[in-house]
């Protein structure tokens, strides 16, 4: 039985790196989650720019299973393999939760832009937070932190921790 309290695999760019398509962070403020990181629980992890996808660079949308640029670019595969590279390291690092920014095409947990560059969203899933969710592993938004903090209570007291 794994008795260390679990680890989030957590969107750089909520952790204050500057790795967005625009250059910036969407770093957010919370007690809880910089309490995370200084114990060593939150492990920072860009699936589009461990793709292959520099900063900044031309934003990009989901339209079905394709993600690709406004200009029509198929960046399909940097974001493919960046989900790769997030379950490979979740796998290795027995990571069971993730805490990943809403309405990306990587991470987009409930909402994602609806492909057509128009700033609308609909519901959906990012190519990451797919992968992830189909090998069991838990993916929460910004604006889950409740919740996120109570499955990983709920999990380190199932550990015995």
């Amino acid at each position: 039985m794994n008795k260390a309290p679990p680890r989030v695999l957590v969107s750089a760019c909520l952790l204050g790196q500057p790795v967005r398509y625009d250059g910036q962070s969407k770093g957010i403020v919370s007690d809880w989650l910089n309490a995370l990181g200084a114990e060593g629980r939150a492990l920072a992890f860009c699936p589009e720019v461990a793709g292959g996808l520099p900063t900044p660079r031309p934003p990009a949308e989901r339209q079905g299973e394709l993600v690709v640029t406004e200009s029509g670019l198929d960046v399909t595969a940097e974001f493919d393999r960046g989900a790769e590279l997030a379950l490979g390291l979740c796998l290795a690092q027995g990571i069971r939760f993730a805490l990943l920014k809403e309405g990306s095409p990587s991470c987009g947990s409930g909402r994602i832009y609806n492909g057509r560059f128009e700033g609308v969203s609909l519901a959906g899933e990012g190519k990451t937070t797919a992968l992830l969710r189909r090998h069991g592993i838990q993916v929460f938004s910004e604006d889950q932190l409740p919740e996120l903090a109570l499955a990983l209570s709920l999990a380190a007291t199932a550990a015995g921790s």
